[in-house]
């Protein structure tokens, strides 16, 4: 009877792993309103992120996040890049927003409460790089609620999306219960336009309702607007042949689904695949204000139209495989279980909260035909360390080797240790499964590195 339960408990362990997926894709903190871009050969996704701990029945969001991919199965946290607190005028709620390269330089723009104008206003801050850090190029907000008028509330300037056209003129894009748009200068951060209102209630151009976050974007020769609608918010889409419009109802993209009654779009194309980024409240204890981004793969019709789509475990097929031979930071994950991020200026981010049976998954690890002989991390612990066991293709996997981690000293004293392990060859799933004593904090993990 005793091996019995162990069975059943085992395959009911293993059914909960596969059914996992993907989805959501970030799982070691809420994220909401996701804004990929691709840059080189590395998508971007710069999203909110929702506080753990958050007053009752309302969002809480002081600062905004980055993770990237080059394979769209793992992804890679950064450190913050931006906060609310950079622009002097916010008053510290963050909403939606989008960052855009010209010239060399990376613009985001964000909407916020703000302190010294009643209303919402959106900002823009500035940076030489896509990771940041990024600063207020104005010092003050771009647009104030007293400049837009067709929403009579004080916070329809949330959310805005921004794009470049061919000829090199940039349009920016915001609303909530208002659908706005503006050209901007060259230089990103002033205005070369007067501010247009588009109908919202035109159902021609936006079917059953334009709520918010609007996204614009270019394909082929069709310019895309997609956006929340309703209260209880789907995603829909409207097109047109001008930046400026007429713009024409496409139709539905994904219906109202799980816990969240916000969402937000964002669609990509990336390594000859098209994709579909929104947020749900998927994640333990999530909802309304604990948000967690996800994405689906899709592809246009023929007519270049949007297929509906639902929400789903997320991507099955990645783009590429990960090279074990480089360093590569312990907070490139495809799923875990258990874990939350930190970061300092020593190291950067790196995994935290580590217990007992919480495990990182690593999806499509190449080994190559030569294979490995031995594994390094870089840990810190400061109570009674631990263990990394290294499985292939399960959490139950083969365990192909087992790193020890002693009492090293304080959290901040970084140490490199070494095991050897099985022979590895071919592309294989990789689990880091940590074991140790609990209820204690094990150890913390910046990085690691497989030798051939």
């Amino acid at each position: 009877m005793k091996k019995f339960n162990i069975t059943i408990i085992g395959l009911l362990i293993l059914i909960t792993e596969i059914s996992v997926g993907q989805n959501p894709i970030i799982q070691t903190m809420y994220t909401g309103d996701p804004a990929p871009v691709v840059y080189n050969d590395t998508l971007f996704l710069y999203v909110g992120h929702d506080e753990d701990k958050n007053p009752l029945n309302s969002f809480l969001m002081r600062e905004y996040s980055l993770f990237t991919t080059t394979d769209m199965v793992n992804w890679t946290a950064h450190k913050t890049p931006l906060k609310t607190s950079d622009f002097k005028w916010s008053a510290g709620d963050a909403s939606a927003a989008q960052c855009i390269e010209r010239n060399g330089k990376y613009y985001w723009y964000i909407s916020s409460l703000n302190k010294t104008s009643p209303g919402v206003s959106v900002g823009v801050a500035v940076s030489d790089s896509p990771y940041g850090p990024f600063k207020d190029a104005l010092g003050k907000a771009l647009i104030t609620n007293n400049m837009t008028t067709f929403g009579k509330h004080s916070w329809d300037d949330l959310d805005p999306t921004v794009m470049i056209n061919d000829d090199g003129q940039a349009y920016l894009y915001w609303g909530n219960n208002a659908c706005y748009w503006a050209k901007l200068n060259e230089d990103m951060t002033s205005l070369a336009s007067p501010i247009t209102a588009l109908d919202i209630f035109d159902k021609s151009a936006f079917g059953p309702d334009f709520e918010e976050a609007p996204w614009v974007y270019k394909k082929n020769k069709t310019y895309y607007m997609i956006y929340a609608s309703n209260v209880v918010e789907s995603i829909h889409y409207t097109t047109s042949k001008s930046p400026e419009g007429p713009w024409n109802y496409g139709g539905l993209i994904m219906p109202h689904m799980g816990k969240s009654g916000s969402n937000h779009p964002g669609i990509i194309d990336y390594k000859g695949h098209s994709y579909f980024f929104y947020h749900n409240a998927a994640l333990p204890d999530g909802g309304d204000f604990n948000r967690s981004v996800c994405v689906e793969e899709f592809k246009y019709n023929p007519d270049g139209s949007i297929p509906e789509m639902t929400m789903t475990d997320g991507i099955t097929k990645g783009v590429g495989t990960l090279n074990p031979f480089k360093r590569t930071e312990a907070e490139t994950i495809a799923w875990s279980e258990g874990l939350k991020l930190d970061e300092n200026n020593e190291v950067g981010v790196y995994v935290t909260s580590i217990h007992n049976n919480d495990y990182i998954k690593v999806r499509d690890v190449d080994f190559g035909s030569n294979g490995v002989s031995k594994f390094e991390a870089s840990v810190s612990s400061r109570y009674f360390g631990g263990e990394i066991e290294i499985h292939v293709d399960s959490l139950f996997g083969e365990l192909v080797g087992t790193l020890k981690i002693p009492y090293i000293g304080d959290w901040d004293d970084w140490e490199l240790l070494s095991t050897d392990i099985k022979n590895i060859k071919g592309v294989h799933d990789l689990y880091f499964v940590f074991k140790g004593r609990e209820p204690h904090v094990l150890f913390n993990f910046d990085y690691w590195k497989f030798s051939k």
